[in-house]
């Protein structure tokens, strides 16, 4: 049985940093794509960032071009999104994914597991 357990959201201040993390038991990680997605209250969940199996390419969507990075330690089989220069509209559950895929899959139909979500919450 595939589980991905999120860590690491919370409340911030606007201009603040968040980390959250997602570790990944049940299957090889290191063959897997990984990619975080969001969704805001009465909006539609939403492609934030992937990476690929190796850790080498990354994709991110245009609105946190610049303030995110996502990396990865398939040691740890954990996935993490650094989130920099937050603002009030980051504000969201925010869900890792799993794809067992060596591309950079961008939409949420081309995973097949999702963690639970981890809630960030950023204030103005």
């Amino acid at each position: 049985q595939v589980q991905l357990v999120e860590s690491g959201g919370g409340l911030v201040q606007a201009g603040g940093s968040l980390r959250p993390s997602c570790v990944v038991s049940g299957r090889t990680f290191s063959t897997t794509a990984m990619g975080w997605f969001r969704q805001a209250p009465g909006k539609e969940r939403e492609f934030v960032a992937c990476i690929n199996w190796a850790g080498i390419h990354t994709a991110y969507a245009d609105s946190v071009k610049g303030r995110f990075t996502i990396s990865r330690d398939n040691a740890k089989n954990t996935v993490y999104l650094q989130m920099n220069s937050l603002k009030p509209e980051d504000t969201a559950v925010y869900y890792c994914a799993a794809a067992a895929r060596f591309d950079l899959p961008t939409y949420s139909r081309e995973y097949e597991y999702w963690g639970q979500g981890t809630q960030v919450t950023v204030s103005s």
